[in-house]
């Protein structure tokens, strides 16, 4: 198995746990639980991982994903220890560390400020977190591995006082749409391009 994200969060802000209750299918976090987010290829080897992660400890799996080539697994616990151990547990199976995963790389990262009410109406109709309205600022970013996006709509949430519109963690690639007044998506943009730029990890090797 190759291990391409291993994200831990120590703290679920309240809109990134709320968010997840409205795109996850497993058992819904709450706001404050640690949570760990893993990604792996083969995809459907995720079921394995689950399995291990469930017996081992007292995790409560949130999303269990089967895509395309990646798979994707997040836990979570109201203690930062057992979200850890059940972490430790996975990566003993994989034969595995931490730092084996996937450096994030950063593919995109935008400002828009004063969106246009034609195009808020684009995005609102896929959102599954707040909506824009006209003459907010949006921020937009894509990472890979997909994982990452959590951690870092996660830190950005933590920075400022915005809104959560989307925030992609499996597949190909990870996104975050995110918006607010200008200062705040100021302050919050910089808070996740740093918790994804000072993340460990090897060098995806590109052909």
């Amino acid at each position: 198995m190759d291990l391409r994200s291993y994200v831990f969060i120590d703290s679920l802000q309240p809109q990134h746990a709320a968010f997840l209750g409205t795109v996850a299918k497993g058992f819904l976090p709450t706001a404050h639980q640690a949570s760990l987010f893993i990604e792996i290829a083969p995809g459907i080897a995720i079921n394995h991982l689950t399995d291990i992660a469930v017996k081992a400890t007292g995790v409560k799996p949130g999303m269990q994903v089967v895509e395309r080539v990646f798979g994707l697994l997040e836990i979570h616990h109201d203690e930062q220890a057992e979200v850890r151990r059940a972490g430790e547990a996975i990566l003993k199976e994989m034969g595995k560390s931490e730092d084996d995963r996937l450096k994030p790389e950063i593919l995109s990262s935008q400002v828009i400020r004063g969106l246009d009410d034609r195009q808020t109406q684009l995005i609102n109709r896929t959102r599954h977190g707040h909506m824009i309205v006209a003459g907010e600022t949006l921020y937009t970013l894509e990472v890979t591995p997909a994982a990452n996006a959590a951690i870092a709509a996660n830190e950005a949430e933590k920075a400022a006082h915005i809104k959560v519109l989307e925030i992609v963690s499996f597949g190909s690639v990870g996104r975050v749409y995110l918006a607010g007044k200008d200062r705040d998506i100021d302050v919050a943009w910089p808070a996740a391009e740093h918790a994804l730029k000072t993340m460990s990890g090897r060098i995806a090797h590109t052909k």
